[in-house]
């Protein structure tokens, strides 16, 4: 079996769907034989301006399965704005097909949050006749939504975007949901299975060891560790927040993106001096992080579009016995309810009930020994691969039927 992969995001890059992805192939190409093969189209590591490791044009992996080969395109800098982030895709889009116009595959998987990975998988499938399996990390057109808010930009994208996204997921043969919020969103796609691996949690953590007594008594430190972009929301909690609380807490974020200069601009407002800002970071350095941390906050903005995702953070964080803040709301903090003791949940950018909640709230650390089990990455990577060759397993292919949404 010849495998196309295509992601925006492979590591060295610090994201994940980098880390997701990596991590996927390696298994995929471990349940295959020396006679198949996986070719990764890619790109250099550009998630942040401000964090660009090296990392070769062409990569050959040497694997106890199939042959892997990354290769990896160059795209424009940018700092996670909308019109970086286009220029940058138009790069890969054309790049990727250039890289594979000679080429014979029998399956595209293509893993995307921005959709417009795959619809570049459903482009290359239709036009070789093969199975499209796809790893859906989040609804673009939702969450676009939510940042354009010119009501003309709105009414002229909203239709487009209907149109890629029906004319990418009809033709799925097989559509991974990282999240079970998004199933409602799928229902009119009924010619694809589907499956909901989630995120995971990756090695590293889960050899990070119990927490120490507290180094510091005059404080509690707070950690943020992620992607500083609108779907976090940042801004709307986490000055008021540190406003609230004074010198009792201590914040520290570590990451970059799209929205950084927004929060940076509110600390400013708010006055805020027990708040450090630090760039995004290898992960030996995240690990120390989060054990010098007594808390660990995740956050998503208070939009519709959020009702449905399930944060990756949440993996990583659960692999600690850490207390989490969770200012999520919907599909994510019924998943807490269910999996993730020793969690905090408050409404998005409602500091108050996280002020409240915090003084309100005896401190203690708890082992989820039971979340690191279930959500290990290789478990979970173990699944999809299996999801996976069983839709590249399928010898004869008729594509669905295209409707006119």
């Amino acid at each position: 079996m010849k495998i196309l992969y295509l992601t925006f995001y492979f590591e060295p890059d610090l994201c994940p769907g980098s880390f997701r992805n990596t991590t996927l192939v390696s298994e995929l190409a471990s349940q295959l034989t020396s006679r198949d093969s996986v070719h990764v189209v890619t790109t250099h590591p550009n998630r942040y301006a401000s964090y660009s490791p090296a990392a070769p044009d062409r990569d050959v992996w040497p694997t106890e399965g199939c042959p892997v080969l990354v290769q990896r395109i160059r795209v424009p800098k940018h700092k996670s704005g909308l019109i970086g982030q286009i220029m940058a895709f138009l790069t890969y889009f054309r790049s990727a097909h250039q890289y594979t116009k000679e080429a014979d595959y029998d399956l595209v998987i293509a893993s995307s949050s921005r959709l417009f990975t795959a619809f570049l998988g459903a482009r290359l499938a239709r036009k070789r006749t093969i199975p499209l399996f796809l790893d859906i990390r989040d609804l673009f057109r939702e969450a676009i939504a939510e940042v354009v808010r010119f009501p003309l930009a709105h009414t002229c994208l909203n239709p487009l975007l209907k149109l890629v996204e029906h004319y990418t997921f009809n033709y799925a043969t097989h559509i991974n949901l990282v999240s079970e919020g998004f199933q409602s969103y799928f229902n009119s796609y009924r010619q694809a299975t589907y499956s909901h691996c989630t995120n995971g949690i990756d090695a590293p953590f889960l050899a990070v060891p119990a927490s120490q007594p507290p180094l510091n008594h005059q404080y509690k430190t707070i950690l943020y560790a992620g992607n500083i972009g609108e779907g976090q929301g940042l801004h709307k909690l986490i000055p008021e927040a540190a406003r609230q609380l004074g010198n009792q807490f201590r914040f520290v974020v570590i990451g970059d993106g799209g929205a950084r200069e927004k929060l940076q601009a509110a600390l400013l407002e708010k006055q805020c001096i027990n708040i450090e800002l630090r760039p995004p970071c290898n992960r030996q350095t995240l690990i120390a992080a989060y054990q010098n941390a007594d808390y660990l906050l995740v956050h998503l903005n208070d939009w519709d579009a959020c009702q449905r995702v399930l944060p990756s953070k949440l993996f990583e964080y659960g692999a600690t016995d850490k207390p989490i803040l969770a200012g999520v709301c919907g599909y994510a903090a019924s998943f807490i309810r269910d999996y993730l003791p020793n969690t905090l949940v408050f409404n998005p950018a409602d500091a108050a009930s996280l002020v409240r909640q915090l003084r309100e709230t005896p401190y203690q650390t708890q082992d989820r020994v039971d979340f690191k089990r279930q959500f290990a990455r290789h478990t979970i990577n173990q699944e999809l691969a299996r999801h996976i060759l069983r839709a590249g397993e399928k010898a004869t292919y008729s594509a669905p039927t295209v409707h006119t949404p």
